[in-house]
């Protein structure tokens, strides 16, 4: 299991850590991040809807890897590391 944060230890070019903000769950862009099984599509446009109730959701996108079998590629993971500054994952069957 990789585990993402991209809040901690973000380097600046000199190699001085870089003091970021915590996630704002009202506001920051938001990926809904499906493991592709039964059901997380599902799942996640639900919380997706909830989520529509408290804030705006044109930053929030679903995002899924190719096969539930198989871990998520390491560029997905970037991908979503850079644009992203928070994920809600659906592990669903």
């Amino acid at each position: 299991m990789r585990i993402v944060n991209p809040t901690f230890g973000i380097s600046a070019a000199g190699g001085e850590i870089v003091a970021v903000k915590p996630v704002d769950w009202r506001a920051d862009p938001i990926a809904l991040f499906s493991n592709s099984k039964p059901n997380a599509r599902e799942l996640l446009e639900g919380i997706r809807a909830r989520l529509g109730d408290l804030r705006r959701t044109d930053n929030i996108d679903f995002v899924h890897k190719n096969s539930a079998s198989q871990g998520a590629p390491v560029e997905l993971i970037e991908q979503v590391a850079a644009k992203y500054r928070g994920a809600l994952l659906a592990i669903a069957d």
